[in-house]
C-alpha cells in the first residue's frame, strides 16, 4: 500500500502556513505586492531560523487580504492535503490574519472559509474543521480579543481554540483569560508548548491553559515526571516531526524523539504543521517515520486512531472518519 493513499488525519495544519508559495507569488502579483526576499532562487519559502520563519509567515500572509482570497487558499490547501490521503484535517486559523480581529469582518472570511471547505468535501471526500488561534507574541489583549472571535462562532464548524506563535514571549498563564473565555464558550483547547521551550513550558501550558492537546510537546520527553503527567491526564501530543527537523529542533530525523514518546505511553499523532515551509507533505511525514523508525501500516493505522479520537469535531463526524480508517 502506498503511503500516498493510506487515510490520514492531521491535527496540526496552520491555514496560512499550508499556502503553496506559486499560490501567494500569484496573489501578490494579482495585488502589486512586494515580497522581496521571503523566497529562494528555486522560488521556495526562505528563512534563517524559526524568528525569522515568523516574520517571513506574516509576510506571506500580506497578500491574504479577502475573505475570497482565503476561500482560494483554502481550495488549494484541502486539494493538496486530499492529495496525500488526509480525510480529516483541523486548520489554525487567526481573526488577527483574517479581518485584523474586528468580529464582523472574521464571520465573513469565516463563511468564506467554510463554505470553500464544504465544496472540498464533496469534491474530494476531505472534511476540515476549525481551531480559532491566537498569536502568541501578538500578546495576551490580542488574544482575548481573537477567544471572544471564537466564542462567537463556536459550533460544529470552529470546534477549538488553541495558540501558537513565538513560544519565548510571556508565559501560559498570560493567557489563562482568553482560554477560559474559549472554554465556556464549549470549544476544546489546545496550545503551541516543548518546541523552543522546555518541558516546564508544557507544564505550564496543561496546568494553567487546561490544554488537552499539546503541539508538538516533544521536549517533554525530558522530564520523565512530565510524561507520567501527560499519560495520567490523556493529553494528546500534535506531533510534526519534519518540521522539528527543519527548524533545528532535532539535527536529524533519528534524533527526534516521537519514538520514545510512544514507546513511553504517550498518544502521538503526525502533522505537517506548515507544509511548504518545511518542504513536507503526509507522504513524506510517513515515509520518513518508515525509514527511521520501522513505522508500518498498522502503526500509522493505530496512530490516526488516536488522532481521530483526540479531534475536537462532533461524535458523528468521529464516526464517519473511524469508519474510514477501518476500512
Amino acid at each position: 500500500m502506498s503511503f500516498q493513499t493510506q487515510n490520514k488525519v492531521e491535527l496540526h495544519l496552520h491555514h496560512e502556513g499550508a499556502a503553496p508559495p506559486d499560490f501567494i507569488r500569484a496573489l501578490a502579483k494579482e495585488k502589486s505586492i512586494s515580497l522581496e526576499g521571503i523566497f529562494d532562487e528555486n522560488g521556495a519559502y526562505s528563512y534563517k531560523d524559526f524568528w525569522d520563519f515568523l516574520k517571513v509567515y506574516e509576510a506571506a500572509t500580506e497578500c491574504l487580504k479577502t475573505p475570497r482570497d482565503y476561500a482560494r487558499l483554502t481550495t488549494a490547501v484541502l486539494e493538496n492535503c486530499a492529495q496525500h490521503g488526509v480525510i480529516y484535517a483541523e486548520s489554525f486559523i487567526s481573526p488577527d490574519f483574517c479581518g485584523g480581529g474586528d468580529p464582523v469582518a472574521w464571520g465573513e472570511y469565516l463563511h468564506a472559509i467554510q463554505e470553500a471547505a464544504d465544496k472540498a468535501e464533496k469534491d474530494h471526500g476531505i472534511v476540515l474543521r476549525g481551531i480559532v488561534t491566537a498569536v502568541r507574541h501578538f500578546g495576551a489583549d490580542k488574544a482575548k480579543q481573537t477567544s471572544l472571535c471564537a466564542a462567537q462562532t463556536a459550533g460544529d464548524w470552529i470546534v477549538g481554540f488553541g495558540m501558537g506563535g513565538d513560544e519565548k514571549f510571556g508565559t501560559p498563564g498570560d493567557f489563562a483569560y482568553a482560554f477560559d473565555q474559549a472554554r465556556e464558550s464549549g470549544l476544546r483547547l489546545t496550545s503551541h508548548a516543548g518546541e523552543w521551550s522546555g518541558p516546564e513550558e508544557v507544564r505550564a501550558t496543561i496546568r494553567d491553559l487546561k490544554a488537552e492537546r499539546i503541539g508538538h510537546g516533544v521536549r517533554a520527553i525530558e522530564d520523565a515526571d512530565l510524561i507520567r503527567e501527560i499519560i495520567d491526564r490523556d493529553v494528546v501530543l500534535e506531533v510534526c516531526p519534519g518540521s522539528n527537523y527543519a527548524l533545528g529542533v532535532y539535527p536529524e530525523w533519528s534524533a527526534h524523539p516521537i519514538q520514545r514518546l510512544r514507546d513511553a505511553g504517550v498518544k502521538v499523532t503526525v502533522s505537517t504543521d506548515d507544509p511548504p515551509f518545511f518542504h513536507t507533505t503526509m507522504t513524506h511525514e510517513y515515509e520518513m517515520l518508515a525509514k527511521t523508525f520501522g513505522w508500518d501500516e498498522d502503526v500509522f493505522k493505530e496512530v490516526n486512531i488516536v488522532a481521530a479520537n483526540a479531534a475536537f469535531c462532533d461524535d458523528e463526524t468521529r464516526a464517519r472518519i473511524l469508519k474510514k480508517l477501518e476500512a
